[in-house]
């Protein structure tokens, strides 16, 4: 249990029948006439589905106690990915509907955030790009190259992106993880 004194940004807390809610933003208010009261945006931690909810300053709320640590993708088993704990060396086994998007930028031997709750994943989070090699994309032609164009290109983890006109199969590119945009070049 902990105050809504204590609300941190990223502190998880169990509300409205043992949902996880994870804090966003917080105010504390505190208008001239009446009580002071803590002003909240919650994201749920399974669906992302956000609200605003404000709470009484002082009011107890059950907090989660969620466990985020850093694993390595190892690779796939049949449907679930495996991640392993470089500490422990634990493997932990995830759900597709988990991982969600994140599966589009995951190669083995990158790094993610898995946050797990009673031992069961709740999301997997990828840091904000990644650095991938375009598998396939059609040739640029001649004179495309002032316009500014774009061209679909698939990356070797078979996701679909928007590259330049000069971008060329075999080039590495770092990709923003949360919106699926080419971000740069990468030089090797």
């Amino acid at each position: 249990m902990a105050s809504t004194n204590d609300l941190k940004n990223g502190m998880v807390l169990k509300l409205d029948n043992d949902q996880l809610w994870s804090v966003v933003e917080f105010q504390h208010v505190k208008p001239g006439k009446g009580p002071a009261f803590v002003r909240t945006k919650l994201k749920h931690v399974l669906s992302g589905k956000v609200v605003d909810k404000t709470f009484n300053a002082g009011v107890k709320v059950e907090t989660a106690n969620v466990d985020k640590r850093t694993m390595q993708f190892s690779y796939k088993d049949g449907e679930q990915f495996v991640f392993m704990d470089m500490d422990t060396y634990e493997q932990t086994h995830v759900d597709p509907s988990v991982v969600g998007d994140a599966s589009k930028f995951l190669l083995e031997g990158f790094d993610a955030l898995v946050a797990v709750h009673d031992g069961a994943p709740l999301y997997v989070e990828l840091p904000a790009a990644v650095e991938l090699v375009i598998e396939f994309t059609e040739p640029g032609l001649q004179g495309d190259r002032s316009t500014g164009g774009t061209k679909p290109a698939r990356l070797e983890t078979g996701a679909e992106v928007s590259v330049p006109l000069f971008i060329n199969q075999g080039e590495k590119i770092k990709v923003d993880t949360r919106t699926g945009d080419y971000l740069g070049r990468v030089n090797s």
